[in-house]
């Protein structure tokens, strides 16, 4: 009766043994895998999530650069409802935004597919790659250059034609368009490799179905690579429409917000009201929650549109 009563006990002792060895095993990973989050957790409580949380307390007070403000409730986000300044910047924005990713979107996408269907040359996807290695600023300035009034390389192309010169800057209606067209040409290079990435979990052997059934070029793309790159471009286009709303570095070089706040986009008011006119801090960060928002926003609804977590090959 003993030795049945203790045969359970020994049994039992090589699993708990199991199970511990296991835990310990598991624990031993943590350390390590702690040191490879740390630096970056560290970076992005210092770089980001304490500066937003900053920003977001500073909007419900007068601070300015040289007195550190009191709590002012909703007063900044009412002068923000006001402010015709803004909502001028707020549409000169959209309009931007609308170009930018309306044009290179479109552009990305055909440069991926011809690179997908014709050439995977690592060549030509360096040399497409090649603008977006050069700075916003240095573009900028290249350009700023290339389409100066009277001594810039195209008015003279355009002069030489017979035809009147352009101010491509100096214009209203033209200075948001060219301002674009110069971020589309540092942008669509990468964007199209996003693309590309995208296009190339799309499996061969549809096309090659395609071609048997005989569908042409135009209608493999329509029905075959539209549907199946969706989540892709979906994503793509969340982060274009983020950094074409946080566009500053060419309207600061090249324009200042000019012609007569034609170009005074968003980011470009906000450096202005924080930096350069009355240092007011407090209402330029209500400003910059306002457009966190609108971007969270947006982003949702892109995300959702585009059911962009949906794979349809799954």
């Amino acid at each position: 009766m003993s030795a049945a009563t203790h045969a359970p006990t020994t049994t039992a002792a090589p699993r708990s043994d199991g199970r511990a060895t296991r835990r310990r095993r598991n624990l031993g990973d943590l350390p390590a895998a702690l040191v490879f989050v740390l630096p970056a957790t560290i970076g992005f409580v210092v770089f980001l999530l304490w500066p937003t949380l900053r920003g977001i307390w500073l909007s419900f007070t007068d601070t300015t650069a040289f007195q550190a403000g009191g709590f002012i409730g909703l007063e900044n986000y009412q002068r923000l409802a006001d402010d015709p300044v803004f909502w001028n910047a707020f549409g000169v924005t959209l309009w931007y935004v609308v170009l930018n990713i309306g044009i290179q979107t479109t552009l990305a996408v055909l440069v991926a597919v011809l690179m997908h269907r014709l050439t995977r040359s690592m060549v030509i996807r360096g040399i497409i790659l090649t603008p977006y290695l050069v700075s916003n600023v240095v573009a900028a300035m290249l350009f700023l250059m290339l389409l100066d009034y009277q001594l810039g390389f195209v008015n003279e192309v355009i002069a030489a034609l017979g035809w009147d010169r352009v101010m491509f800057f100096g214009d209203q209606s033209l200075v948001i368009p060219t301002i674009a067209l110069v971020n589309v040409w540092r942008h669509v290079g990468y964007t199209a490799l996003l693309v590309f990435a995208g296009l190339q979990t799309i499996p061969g052997n549809l096309y090659e179905a395609g071609r048997v059934d005989g569908a042409s070029e135009l209608r493999m793309f329509r029905s075959i690579t539209m549907p199946l790159l969706r989540p892709y471009l979906g994503l793509v286009l969340i982060v274009t429409m983020i950094g074409s709303f946080q566009v500053f570095d060419t309207v600061s070089v090249a324009t200042q917000g000019g012609p007569a706040n034609a170009s005074n986009v968003i980011q470009y008011y906000i450096y202005e009201v924080a930096f350069s006119r009355g240092y007011d801090f407090g209402y330029a960060s209500a400003m910059s929650v306002a457009l966190m928002v609108v971007l969270a926003t947006i982003s949702i609804v892109q995300f959702r549109l585009t059911r962009a977590n949906q794979n349809d090959m799954a």
